[in-house]
């Protein structure tokens, strides 16, 4: 039932009466408006199909998909962020997990860029502007991020390794040769990470058809509509035991993996920084299981 199982769906019901004040009325009840939410979003419904699957106006499930709309984007503060916004651990479900527990869910958004913008230009803003509150992680520890991205100390590194070809797909190692040598030992366990990361794109994207195709949407609802989808997948993921769409994701196909963008790297003190500590922990892994 919408892409989530009966509990979270009642207890969702009750956050959104309880926490965020949604009312029902005699006419339609939070489950209903919650409903056609979640339906819209979900097959991506236009208007006239959510008024023939719920028997209502035009005109209500519009009104009620904007409530809604606002409501769980108003979730999303609390819902988009990391659990541990000083990255002092690590979740037991990643470090007893060889394959990083592809459960993952987002800790940050920043949407309504347009198409054409680099991704270093956005990471920029993001990581500049303080009222955008990017959680930055504490030292000693990175975000992995692709050649699209600068290297800064203290926030991201690099996932290949200068002089060493990058093994963009998992299958590849998977079903070759075990890798040789710290830098393609490093790549191997750094690609199969991001591997787990465009899959839980593509989980996201299957779960939620709307964000295939809205052009009936103004712009600033598109924008929002991308926040809610981000949203409602990581309340799933903290409330659903099993959650069938990850149960599937073994079979996606997962776009993007092994992409190099041009990278927009300085070079200096940092980068050299940074090298070292991409070898160094290249070295630490020699000795770890694959």
């Amino acid at each position: 039932m919408f892409w989530m199982n009966k509990d979270v769906f009642i207890r969702l019901c009750d956050d959104l009466e309880n926490i965020y004040k949604v009312k029902g009325s005699q006419r339609i009840s939070i489950a209903e408006k919650l409903g056609m939410f979640l339906y819209t979003v979900e097959e991506g419904a236009g208007n006239r199909n959510v008024q023939e699957r719920f028997q209502h106006s035009g005109e209500t499930v519009s009104r009620y998909f904007s409530e809604m709309l606002n409501v769980v984007c108003d979730m999303a503060k609390e819902f988009i962020k990391p659990s541990d916004p000083e990255f002092k651990s690590t979740p037991p479900e990643i470090l007893g997990d060889s394959r990083y527990m592809p459960h993952f869910k987002f800790t940050f958004a920043c949407a309504g860029w347009e198409g054409t913008a680099h991704d270093t230009r956005i990471f920029q803003s993001a990581i500049h502007n303080p009222t955008l509150k990017f959680p930055k992680p504490t030292n000693g520890k990175y975000y992995l991020v692709d050649a699209g991205y600068p290297q800064i100390k203290s926030i991201c590194y690099h996932i290949s390794v200068k002089g060493q070809e990058f093994f963009g797909c998992v299958c590849l190692v998977r079903w070759g040769a075990q890798p040789t040598g710290y830098k393609e030992v490093f790549n191997h366990a750094h690609s199969s990470l991001r591997s787990v990361i465009e899959r839980t794109f593509g989980v996201w994207k299957k779960r939620w058809n709307i964000l295939l195709d809205m052009p009936s949407y103004s712009f600033d609802k598109q924008v929002k509509i991308v926040i809610a989808a981000m949203a409602l997948h990581n309340y799933i993921r903290r409330y659903s035991g099993r959650d069938c769409v990850f149960d599937e994701s073994e079979n996606l196909d997962i776009e993007g993996i092994g992409r190099e963008d041009d990278a927009q790297n300085g070079h200096g003190h940092v980068s050299r920084e940074m090298e070292a500590l991409r070898n160094n922990i290249a070295s630490s892994l020699m000795g770890a299981p694959i």
